[in-house]
C-alpha cells in the first residue's frame, strides 16, 4: 500500500512539473502558475467547486474498477452517463417537484446506465463480443440519441436552443452549504467505501476478483464466470448512470449537446491512477478535478489553453502505469495448479 501511495504521489508531482515546464516555455512566471492553484483549492468556494467536479469522476472511476476487477473493460462510461442523465431528467420532470423526484431521478439514472451496460454485457456473455468495442459503439449511439432528444422531444419551449427545459429547483439535489457542494459528493464517497468492503471483504467480491484474475481457474472451482461478469457490468453501468443523474440534478439541471464532455473517458484515467483501488479513487478524482480547475484559471489569467489539464492527466497516468507495469501485467495469472484441491467458492456465504 505504501508503495502504491508513493507511485500515485510521484505521478501527480511529475504531472505538475510538466505543466510548470510548459508554462515557463510559454513565458509564464512560476508565481503565476502557483497562483492558478487558487482556482482549485485557494478558498472555501474553490474547494467546494473542485469537490463538485470530482464527484462524477469518482463515480465513473468506480464503474471502471468494478468491471475491470471482473475482467471486463467498460469503456462506455460516457454513454451510460448520458442515458442516466436522460432518465433522471424525464423522471424528475414527470413527477411533482420535491426531494422524492430527486431520489427517484437518481434511481432511474442508475437503472438506465445498468441497462445500457447490460447490452454490452449480454453480447459479451452470449456472443463473446469484446466489450471494449461494443461499449465504445454504444457511446456514439447515446451521444446521437441525446442530440435527437434535445433537438426534438426534449427541446426547450422556445425551440431556439439545443437544450432541454431545466429541472424544477425543488427537485435539485440538496446542497450542503452556500456553495454548489451537493449530497451527491457524499454519496460518491460512501459508494467508494462500500465498493472497497464489497471487493475485499465479501464472498461475492472474492468471486469477482477471482474471475478477473483467472476465469479458467475460477470456473474450475465452481464460480459462475459469465454471471459474475454480467453482474459486474450491470453494477458498472449503474454507477456511470448514477454519475449522469448526479451531474444533471446537482450541477447542470438540464441536458445539452456534449453533456458528458469526455467525463467517461477521464474516469478511466482516474481509475488507473488509483491502481484500481476504490478508496484511492477518491484522492485521484480530486486531483484530476483540481488539475482541470487550475488549468481553467491559467487560461483566464495567463492565456494558456485549458488543454494543458489533459496533458497533465496523461502524464500522471503514463508515469503511474510505467512505474507499476509489473503489477498491472500480473493482474491475469497463470492456470491454477490442479495438483491440490481448491475450496469451492460457488456458494454464497
Amino acid at each position: 500500500m505504501n508503495r502504491r501511495i508513493a507511485l500515485t504521489v510521484g505521478a501527480a508531482v511529475c504531472s505538475l512539473l510538466v505543466i510548470a515546464a510548459c508554462g515557463v516555455l510559454l513565458g509564464v512566471h512560476p508565481a503565476t502558475m502557483l497562483a492558478s492553484c487558487a482556482g482549485a483549492f485557494g478558498s472555501y468556494y474553490a474547494v467546494g467547486e473542485t469537490l463538485v467536479k470530482s464527484c462524477p469522476l469518482l463515480l465513473l472511476a468506480l464503474a471502471v474498477i468494478i468491471a475491470f476487477r471482473a475482467g471486463a473493460w467498460n469503456i462506455g462510461g460516457e454513454g451510460q452517463l448520458i442515458v442516466g442523465a436522460v432518465a433522471a431528467l424525464c423522471v424528475a420532470q414527470a413527477l411533482p417537484e420535491g426531494p422524492l423526484a430527486a431520489i427517484l431521478g437518481l434511481m432511474a439514472g442508475a437503472a438506465a446506465g445498468a441497462i445500457w451496460a447490460g447490452i454490452a454485457a449480454a453480447l459479451r456473455v452470449t456472443r463473446n463480443a469484446p466489450e471494449v468495442l461494443t461499449t465504445i459503439l454504444l457511446n456514439f449511439v447515446a451521444e446521437h440519441f441525446l442530440g435527437f432528444l434535445i433537438n426534438g422531444p426534449l427541446q426547450e419551449g422556445s425551440g431556439k436552443y439545443p437544450e432541454s427545459e431545466a429541472v424544477a429547483p425543488l427537485s435539485w439535489l440538496m446542497t450542503l452549504s452556500s456553495t454548489r457542494l451537493h449530497v451527491g459528493v457524499v454519496l460518491a464517497v460512501v459508494l467508494a467505501g462500500a465498493m472497497h468492503y464489497f471487493l475485499f471483504y465479501s464472498a461475492a467480491g472474492l468471486r469477482i476478483r477471482a474471475v478477473g484474475l483467472n476465469p479458467r481457474a475460477a470456473r474450475y472451482v465452481g464460480i459462475p464466470v459469465d454471471r459474475s461478469i454480467f453482474g459486474a457490468m450491470l453494477a458498472s453501468g449503474a454507477l456511470a448512470g448514477l454519475a449522469g443523474s448526479v451531474e444533471l440534478l446537482g450541477v447542470t439541471h438540464r441536458l445539452f449537446e456534449r453533456f458528458g464532455g469526455g467525463l467517461g473517458y477521464s474516469g478511466i484515467a482516474v481509475a488507473l491512477l488509483a491502481f484500481l483501488q476504490p478508496l484511492a479513487a477518491i484522492p485521484s478524482a480530486i486531483f484530476f478535478a483540481g488539475l482541470a480547475r487550475a488549468a481553467g484559471e491559467l487560461q483566464r489569467t495567463a492565456g494558456i489553453s485549458s488543454a494543458v489539464a489533459l496533458l497533465g492527466q496523461g502524464v500522471a497516468v503514463l508515469v503511474a502505469l510505467t512505474l507499476s507495469a509489473p503489477r498491472f501485467s500480473s493482474l491475469r495469472v497463470a492456470k491454477a495448479p490442479a495438483s491440490r484441491p481448491v475450496p469451492h467458492l460457488g456458494e454464497s456465504s
